[in-house]
């Protein structure tokens, strides 16, 4: 996604959200969201609660880079990238993405990427934590992993 700051700089977002529980992972803000930075969050994903054997993703740049690719590659994780003008075939980030601008983006007149990322910060916890999500029969993202991972045998790469 990308916005722009009060003094008209161009900022973008890199949102990662889990399709099981629609927890949101990340939501990494800067001026420029390349390859080698999608790694790097990947890789924070991956020591915090690993990695999924499948990532869905729109067809941008960053997604097709060749440092991602073979990194994605050697972690053991397929990129399935939708068909190019089909957003629904990614409706969970795409709903998610709506949200993020009506509540955050499109609420706020950003002074600061630290702003951004500040306000952010806060917004996830409460969207993870605190807030019950009607497609998990009013539960929050936090608590339907735990009351439904219990019992798996679902297990993530690593």
């Amino acid at each position: 996604m990308s916005d722009t700051l009060y003094c008209g700089k161009t900022f973008r977002t890199f949102n990662v959200i889990d399709d099981f529980n629609r927890e949101c992972l990340s939501v990494e803000i800067d001026t420029s969201i390349t390859g080698r930075r999608l790694i790097r969050v990947f890789e924070r994903l991956k020591q915090e609660r690993g990695l999924p054997h499948v990532l869905r993703t729109d067809n941008g740049p960053e997604f097709l880079s060749g440092d991602f690719v073979a990194w994605a590659e050697a972690a053991g994780m397929m990129i399935h990238y939708i068909q190019p003008g089909e957003p629904n075939q990614n409706a969970y980030i795409e709903r998610f993405n709506r949200t993020y601008r009506e509540e955050i983006l499109s609420l706020y007149v950003f002074h600061s990427l630290s702003q951004v990322r500040e306000i952010t910060y806060w917004w996830m916890n409460d969207y993870n934590e605190l807030r019950p999500h009607d497609a998990l029969g009013d539960l929050t993202p936090s608590d339907y992993m735990n009351r439904y991972t219990r019992n798996s045998t679902y297990e993530m790469s690593t």
